[in-house]
């Protein structure tokens, strides 16, 4: 299970990790796609980590085709993100601060699905999500993509 943990600048206790994340909407922007995390029960946005050999938009398209079934194409970077705040450790006991590159990507196509990442996937109103327990920066995330600004946020 991976496990969060926050403290003032703890991310100096692990290594950096770069990672991706998708914002999907309806058709009419009221609602947006999430996935509920095997590991940890929580609700996020697509995401993942980058791997050897791909660059930022492979590695935001190959998430989440691997975690929800659909092909989206990358519109723009919506922000950077890297709270020092916060270290994710995982099973294999690696701590990692991440630092994440948030995407507004359309569908292309595909079949929405679980993986043997997700235990749920659903769009939910935006308005809806204000009350949701998201796993860290997501909100901040889908919100930072509903202002449609051709400048990224950096937080």
């Amino acid at each position: 299970m991976t496990q969060i943990f926050s403290g003032d600048r703890i991310g100096k206790k692990g290594k950096i990790r770069l990672g991706c994340s998708a914002v999907i909407f309806d058709g009419d922007r009221k609602s947006v796609l999430l996935t509920r995390r095997k590991d940890n029960g929580a609700w996020c946005l697509p995401s993942g980590g980058m791997e050897p050999g791909e660059s930022v938009s492979e590695t935001c398209e190959r998430e989440v085709f691997e975690e929800t079934g659909l092909i989206v194409r990358v519109e723009r970077l919506v922000g950077i993100y890297s709270n020092p705040n916060y270290l994710f450790k995982y099973n294999d006991d690696n701590c990692f601060q991440v630092i994440a590159l948030n995407f507004e990507v359309t569908v292309i196509s595909g079949v929405i699905g679980l993986s043997d990442e997700t235990t749920d996937i659903k769009y939910f109103l935006i308005s809806d999500i204000g009350k949701m327990e998201l796993i860290i920066d997501h909100k901040q995330r889908i919100l930072d993509t509903l202002v449609t600004q051709k400048e990224a946020f950096i937080r």
